[in-house]
């Protein structure tokens, strides 16, 4: 038992039932630990140490490893938006079956796979985890990519503060946007910006 503690504290004090089984430990070794107050069930498959802040970011990667964070929720990350997402948002690929992702309150998006790599990083979350999303000029292109209505509140402030930034790469924006079949979207925004 104390082996599965020490894999949940390299972890950021979350595990998966996939760890665990990986490391050749019985899965009722996890049940043993949350009888006894150790470990508390956060998702099905992921359990945080009962002394430990859950990093809901950080268990959603571990339940769903082949999502990417993106939209609101990467721009979160990435310090573009000061809103706390509602509803994490995730990035899939168009056949990857997302049922318990979205029975998990994860805003499912997809994309074929010609696009699903472009512009994955890593960032951490403000628990020091380190999860994949999307950098920021894919997260812009995701907030108008197949929406009729675009959420201005964390939209227009982004690209905002995107634009006025010195590290701001609009080569890269206007190749992304294309490549996602939004780029005269993009282009009537920076218009108004610039």
């Amino acid at each position: 038992m104390n082996e599965i503690v020490d894999i949940a504290r390299s972890g950021g004090g979350l595990v998966t039932t996939a760890q665990v089984t990986a490391a050749g430990i019985p899965r009722a070794r996890i049940s043993d630990l949350v009888k006894h107050g150790k470990l508390e069930r956060v998702q099905r498959g992921v359990y945080c140490l009962a002394d430990a802040w859950e990093d809901e970011f950080l268990a959603a990667q571990l339940r769903f490893p082949k999502g990417v964070f993106s939209d609101n929720t990467a721009l979160f990350l990435l310090g573009y938006s000061d809103r706390l997402p509602f509803r994490l948002t995730m990035t899939f690929s168009r056949a990857y079956r997302a049922t318990a992702a979205r029975k998990a309150n994860i805003e499912v998006r997809t994309c074929s796979n010609g696009v699903l790599d472009l512009g994955v990083t890593t960032v951490q979350t403000s628990y020091g985890n380190k999860v994949r999303a999307y950098d920021v000029e894919r997260s812009l292109c995701d907030m108008v990519r197949g929406r009729a209505v675009i959420d201005q509140q964390v939209f227009n402030p982004a690209m905002r503060q995107y634009v006025r930034g010195n590290d701001k790469d609009l080569r890269k924006l206007l190749e992304y946007a294309r490549a996602l079949g939004v780029e005269r979207k993009m282009l009537g925004y920076l218009q108004v910006l610039l």
